[in-house]
């Protein structure tokens, strides 16, 4: 087998390519994947697109299939959906997700992939690894029946976390965010709205995803005494002060860190990465996660498109890559 396939590199900060891939013959424990999509994570991949991620975080950033080294070149992502053509017989014909960077094709351990169900439409897939961010999110929070609960930044991560909220019994749930265009997608996931100036106080949580100063200020603002913010942003090389002062202390806030690279305390225990994403993707069923998309374009165009989401010419959530078939 000689297989060529295409893969999209960030040649420099702020600019991107396509390269030809010559991929190997799958061996033993091996899959090759044909892809069907991608998704671009907008606030992550747009950061290392621009260069901004720290040289202390270098290794830390280090997607799973990630080739190159940050700042560039590098080949990054880690929301794929495909079908495996050889490889492990039991996997063959079937719809996978996978953590690897836009490519047409690639050849991966099976341990790599996890079978997409069948209530779950290969399209919708490309969220699995954002939905796994908000699981492992929610068990770091442990929301309690009847909390009150804001989540600041309607963002993919912040749209993933409210939408799981939404289902739990007697909560109130505010997704709040400085864009109005926000309140459909909240209305679709079935959680209140509002912007900034305008939110429900007195939460007992408050789940801040904006990456933006201003947010997580506003979320300190929202709490109840003794409440917490969890804190989901990832600011890259930006600096970030904190209004710390006034009654802080005395109300005795909390501000917590959560990510996704290691499985929480609250689960490491009896949880594995597997399981993790497993999960995400059996509650992929519900088709209220369609409101996440918020864009599509051919893989051929991602040189053009990555900049103008980075912009922001081109707003989105999750940005879906649709690949040819190349059968």
């Amino acid at each position: 087998m000689n297989l060529i396939a295409r893969a999209f590199w960030l040649s420099r900060p702020g600019e991107g390519e396509i390269r030809d891939v010559h991929l190997p013959e799958p061996g033993e424990g091996e899959v090759l994947v044909r892809s069907l999509y991608s998704g671009v994570s907008r606030g992550t991949e747009t950061l290392v697109f621009r260069g901004g991620v720290p040289r202390s975080q270098h290794a830390a950033m280090r997607a799973p299939f990630q080739e190159g080294d940050f700042p560039a070149p590098v080949k990054y992502g880690y929301l794929s959906v495909g079908v495996v053509e050889a490889g492990a017989a039991d996997l063959v014909g079937r719809t996978v997700f996978c953590l690897y960077p836009h490519q047409t094709r690639y050849v991966v351990p099976a341990s790599a992939v996890t079978v997409v169900p069948d209530t779950v439409p290969a399209e919708r897939a490309v969220l699995a690894g954002t939905v796994e961010t908000a699981v492992n999110a929610l068990w770091d929070a442990a929301p309690l029946v009847g909390d009150r609960i804001a989540v600041v930044g309607g963002g993919m991560v912040g749209c993933s976390v409210a939408a799981l909220l939404a289902r739990f019994p007697g909560v109130r749930v505010e997704l709040v965010d400085a864009d109005p265009g926000r309140a459909k997608i909240a209305e679709a996931l079935g959680v209140g709205f509002a912007l900034p100036a305008d939110a429900l106080g007195e939460c007992d949580l408050v789940v801040h995803a904006s990456a933006t100063e201003q947010g997580l200020a506003r979320a300190l603002e929202l709490l109840t005494s003794e409440g917490t913010v969890l804190e989901l942003s990832w600011y890259g090389d930006r600096q970030v002060a904190l209004p710390l002062g006034e009654a802080f202390h005395s109300r005795r806030l909390v501000i917590r860190s959560s990510q996704v690279g290691t499985v929480s305390p609250a689960r490491r225990s009896s949880r594995s990465y597997a399981d993790r994403l497993a999960l995400a993707l059996d509650l992929l069923a519900d088709p209220a996660l369609d409101a996440l998309v918020t864009g599509e374009s051919a893989f051929e165009e991602l040189p053009d498109v990555l900049p103008m989401l980075a912009s922001g010419e081109v707003p989105a959530l999750c940005h879906r890559v649709r690949y040819a078939d190349t059968a």
